[in-house]
């Protein structure tokens, strides 16, 4: 499997990421458009899995770039509460902390999953398993634009992003599981928020995303290997 098309495809599927990754529990469905079934009782808002699927074949891991999208309205809702102009969310601000994002949940992925004992590699093929992210609905509650007269801002969270992750088949291409987890960043305590503290509450939450994923192929291989 060619990781390149997954990425070419890409704007396709987060067409339906954008429409679907905030629907509530209650309204999923039972089955996915393209046949995954909805999981029940996971550590995940919802965890759609392809009937008969066997992840204790999967070996190896490809950790595609994950794609950072903003809620839609939340740059302009932003800007509207904002006086100083200096003050306002530009786009080049948008992208710093998109790009930024993105580069910490690969890091982050990259490092738990080879710390579970997952080879990490870059192609696809028998065994590899094709991981592909995506955050989504990014809001940051008090984003830091180093504007010199900025000043300091308090809350009780960081903001919040939904995970929407597509889990696919490194030799066939075929999708395997779909997930959905919106998460708040922060830990509930008021604190002083700024580009440090807000990556750092971010960190919290895509290390959870990852120790659960990086957990379940764990289970997973042990039990493949307990029934040889």
């Amino acid at each position: 499997m060619s990781l390149k098309t997954l990425l070419t495809s890409a704007a396709a599927v987060l067409t339906m990421v954008l429409a679907t990754a905030v629907i509530a529990e209650d309204a999923l469905p039972e089955v996915s458009h393209d046949g995954l079934h909805l999981m029940k009782h996971t550590k995940l808002r919802a965890v759609y899995l392809k009937p008969g699927a066997n992840l204790d074949q999967y070996d190896k891991v490809a950790l595609l770039a994950c794609y950072v999208a903003f809620n839609k309205n939340w740059q302009r809702n932003y800007n509207e509460e904002e006086v100083d102009l200096t003050d306002m969310i530009s786009d080049q601000d948008m992208k710093k902390i998109r790009d930024e994002l993105a580069t910490e949940f690969n890091k982050v992925f990259t490092d738990v999953l080879t710390k579970g004992g997952h080879q990490m590699v870059t192609t696809g093929g028998t065994g590899v398993l094709i991981v592909q992210p995506a955050i989504v609905n990014l809001e940051i509650t008090a984003p830091d634009t180093m504007s010199p007269g900025m000043q300091q801002s308090f809350s009780a969270d960081a903001g919040q992003m939904t995970l929407y992750m597509q889990l696919y088949d490194g030799k066939t291409g075929d999708i395997i599981a779909r997930i959905i987890d919106p998460e708040a960043a922060g830990d509930d305590f008021v604190e002083v928020r700024n580009s440090v503290t807000n990556m750092a509450a971010a960190e919290q939450v895509l290390r959870r995303w990852a120790t659960i994923l990086s957990g379940h192929l764990e289970t997973v291989a042990a039990a493949a290997s307990a029934s040889k």
